[in-house]
């Protein structure tokens, strides 16, 4: 992941969400969009944007893999975790997901109302 100074100091702090963050091929590169990583307590006007889309550092191997995979109808590309290796690089694993189904999300939504029944019948 290509980052700058004030990112990598907030994410050793833990300060990053990548709550609706996803990949996206841009021009045969790998960026990540929606990725937070908060801004750095002790930065001074040098200080990067939060929200800011990031390059992903991959293999050609790699990336030619996953861009076949995502040109696939439903599949998309996700974070699952930010860390740092022994080297002390912050690296992000990426995951690729399918999505649901019709037939899925009605059966969730069912799911979803009989708890919701439950709780309201047995004041839980």
């Amino acid at each position: 992941m290509v980052l700058t100074g004030t990112e990598v100091k907030s994410l050793r702090e833990g300060r990053s969400s990548f709550n609706d963050s996803y990949c996206y091929f841009n021009k045969g590169e790998l960026w990540i969009k929606s990725l937070h990583i908060a801004e750095y307590s002790h930065g001074t006007y040098h200080n990067h944007d939060p929200l800011r889309e990031r390059k992903l550092l991959l293999n050609k191997k790699e990336l030619k893999k996953l861009e076949s995979k995502i040109k696939e109808k439903g599949y998309t590309i996700v974070p699952l975790q930010i860390f740092f290796n022994e080297k002390g690089l912050a690296k992000i694993e990426i995951g690729l997901g399918k999505g649901k189904k019709l037939h899925d999300k009605r059966e969730s939504i069912k799911a979803r109302d009989s708890e919701r029944e439950i709780k309201r019948k047995y004041g839980i």
